[in-house]
């Protein structure tokens, strides 16, 4: 079985996270191929999407957001994430159980006794009257029949868990700054979700639950690790796992072995992909990039060594947006009015220096929508 060193697993991750060159995609394809982008941070997506194609223009998400054509909900590893409308719809449900699981992980004690069937019917008919909600105001409109649980944790349950729901613009438009509000997730996208391969989580599913048919067909689950392996490969199961929040998804893995291809990691993990999935040859020149922060290139393994370092992997939970040099993380970036300001995580040579500068004069340019932009590079890290 062919080893892929980690400087090959790199280059096939920055092709297939259209990183390694600029992609002429529009923007719905781009975020369908990426099969999302984690959007906790109502702004990051653009930057992501500005590093990742060319000429993006804000402007074209925010058409996609106020068309319903992509959304912000809850799914991979219960966090919030800019979904294409019908990957939202066919999702979903695979994920319920999860989301369930994860919210119990928090709030375990406080939710001891909820009805969740009953809490999410009454949750329903709050939001029937078509008037979006923040998570506070779900919440209080059933605390009366529920005061235990304090409304933190029984709106987290509803609107992270229970309810299929999106978050709606203005949340996550363009230098916008709005609170989310919800509204069903069905109604807003005018489809039905997809059934899931068990019953919903209405009904107090237990621990087993999270990893979902062992056996049997799992044909949403096949069309997510096949998409997975498009935009992440080549991958091991537990990077599928990680990437989703879900338990490694073994039968759609299973129904999908026949038209896959494998290769060894240098640690010996088998390392599953599409037979014609770009991978390129390892000495593939890598250009300066700027993430956002969570981006889902490095959040969307287990093994993470590909793209960031060992003594660096705590970087990629905290929030700090990262620069890729040589493909690989070796700085963090904040931003400012028309500067962003560079700290790298180890001294640059005079030309890696030259380029980081060159792209980040660019995007200190796009954020702040001048001609020009400034770097600035604060000590090593």
């Amino acid at each position: 079985m062919t080893v892929l060193d980690t400087r090959a697993l790199n280059r096939a991750t920055l092709a297939r996270q259209l990183l390694l060159d600029r992609s002429g995609r529009p923007v719905l394809d781009a975020i369908t191929h990426l099969g999302g982008l984690q959007a906790q941070e109502p702004q990051e997506p653009f930057t992501g999407l500005w590093s990742r194609l060319r000429a993006f223009e804000p402007a074209a998400l925010d058409r996609l957001l106020t068309g319903r054509e992509v959304v912000r909900t809850h799914l991979m590893r219960r966090t919030v994430h800019l979904v294409a409308a019908g990957d939202a719809l066919a999702w979903r449900s695979r994920h319920d159980a999860m989301l369930v699981q994860r919210v119990l992980g928090t709030y375990r004690a406080e939710l001891a006794g909820v009805d969740f069937a009953e809490l999410a019917a009454a949750g329903r008919e709050v939001l029937a009257d078509g008037e979006p909600r923040t998570m506070g105001e779900l919440a209080r409109a059933l605390a009366g029949r529920w005061p235990g649980p304090g409304p933190r944790p029984l709106g987290e349950l509803l609107v992270a868990a229970l309810i299929p729901v999106v978050q709606v613009p203005p949340r996550g438009l363009w230098r916008a700054k709005a609170g989310a509000r919800y509204a069903p997730m069905p109604d807003w996208l005018g489809g039905g979700i997809t059934p899931g391969p068990g019953p919903g989580p209405a009904g107090n599913p237990g621990p087993a639950r999270e990893t979902g048919p062992a056996t049997g067909a799992d044909p949403a689950g096949e069309a997510m690790a096949r998409r997975y392996l498009a935009a992440y490969g080549p991958a091991a199961t537990a990077d599928l796992r990680a990437w989703s929040g879900l338990a490694g998804l073994p039968a759609a893995v299973a129904a999908l072995r026949p038209e896959l291809v494998s290769f060894r990691d240098g640690q010996g993990r088998e390392l599953l992909d599409l037979p014609d999935a770009p991978r390129p040859d390892a000495g593939t020149p890598a250009p300066v990039r700027f993430l956002p922060a969570f981006d889902n290139a490095v959040l969307g393994y287990a093994d993470r060594s590909r793209i960031i370092d060992d003594d660096h992997r705590g970087l990629s939970v905290t929030g700090a947006r990262m620069v890729l040099l040589d493909g690989r993380v070796s700085a963090t970036w904040t931003a400012g009015p028309g500067t962003v300001t560079v700290q790298p995580l180890r001294e640059l040579s005079r030309a890696g220096r030259d380029a980081v500068a060159e792209e980040g004069e660019q995007l200190a340019a796009f954020l702040s929508g001048s001609d020009s932009g400034t770097v600035r590079f604060t000590p090593v890290r």
